[in-house]
């Protein structure tokens, strides 16, 4: 495990109105990397980055039915440690290629299933996963109920919601349910390359005090310097950006200096600077990385003109529109 030299103490942040209180970095199970299932680690190395979170004061953590067996994975990794001292989130999926589940069970039997495998009594954050705007009010209507009365059990403290980012990049799904109101937190996708959220959604949010988990926000281009240059020479080439904007190599390479170790580390502090956010969830499997991006969201924000800069730029597109 890399030595935890040099990290500022941890950052928190409450969860919206849920009561809770959560690392302003946190830990996910999924993405590319699937806590290192994906990579070829073994059980123990998967479980030794969640300890190396532990030790760094990240309490939170996100999972899903759907990534493989990191429920299993996380769960055997937590066992001894003070329930008190971290905080589970899960997800499960209601529809499939737009077709909503209808055994309304099913998600009974999934909390159930997480329960076993993360070793818990009680699920911190239970939410529905990727729902797209077509079948959001046919989700609502029918898994709410479900929700609710696992949540009267107390097998479940707090409900919430997940979009599936490239198949709604204007976040319509997350502006129905937070003009609903009857969701704690929900899950956006919001970077530098993605600012749509910072319209409508963030801004809801905070208005009506629900808790967001910011997922994916340095994910695929910025952590691809020849896909990050080829993306944005698309877009001067579209007119979407201004001709001479920014250079052909390095594109974003002005961000870095001074506190700013890197591009993705520039992602990291804009991705947490909202307000509104209340923890950026960081896929990571490796304890190098994982440090690095504590650095990044611990340390000082990004320089005022780099960040109005940035919004200039991208304030109106979004990766994968």
């Amino acid at each position: 495990m890399p030595s935890p030299a040099a990290l500022p103490p941890m950052q928190f942040r409450p969860l919206g109105r849920t009561g809770l209180t959560v690392s302003r970095l946190s830990l996910g199970t999924g993405g590319p990397s699937r806590l290192g299932q994906s990579l070829g680690y073994s059980a123990s190395e998967s479980e030794r980055i969640v300890r190396q979170a532990l030790d760094r004061g990240i309490n939170f953590f996100d999972t899903s039915i759907a990534y493989a067996e990191s429920e299993v994975l996380l769960g055997n990794a937590l066992r001894g440690v003070p329930r008190d001292a971290y905080l589970l989130a899960t997800k499960w999926p209601p529809e499939r290629d737009g077709v909503v589940n209808s055994d309304r069970r099913a998600l009974a039997a999934s909390v159930e299933r997480s329960l076993r495998r993360l070793r818990v009594e009680a699920i911190d954050l239970m939410q529905l996963h990727g729902v797209v705007p077509s079948v959001y009010p046919e989700v609502r209507d029918r898994f709410l109920p479900e929700l609710q009365a696992l949540q009267a059990q107390g097998k479940i403290l707090s409900l919430g919601i997940t979009e599936r980012f490239f198949a709604d990049p204007a976040h319509e799904m997350l502006e129905m349910a937070l003009r609903d109101d009857v969701w704690d937190a929900v899950m956006v996708k919001y970077g530098i390359l993605n600012q749509a959220a910072a319209r409508r959604v963030l801004p809801l949010a905070e208005q009506q005090n629900v808790g967001v988990l910011n997922m994916a926000s340095v994910r695929v281009k910025l952590t691809r310097p020849a896909e990050l240059a080829a993306l944005l020479r698309e877009w001067t080439a579209r007119g979407l950006l201004p001709a001479e904007a920014l250079p052909d190599t390095d594109p974003l390479g002005w961000l870095v200096g001074g506190e700013v170790e890197s591009v993705i580390a520039a992602g990291y502090k804009f991705a947490a600077e909202p307000a509104a956010v209340s923890t950026v969830i960081t896929g990571t499997a490796n304890g190098d990385h994982l440090d690095a991006n504590l650095r990044a969201i611990l340390g000082p924000p990004l320089p005022a003109e780099h960040r109005d800069r940035l919004v200039r730029l991208f304030g109106k597109l979004a990766e994968g529109a």
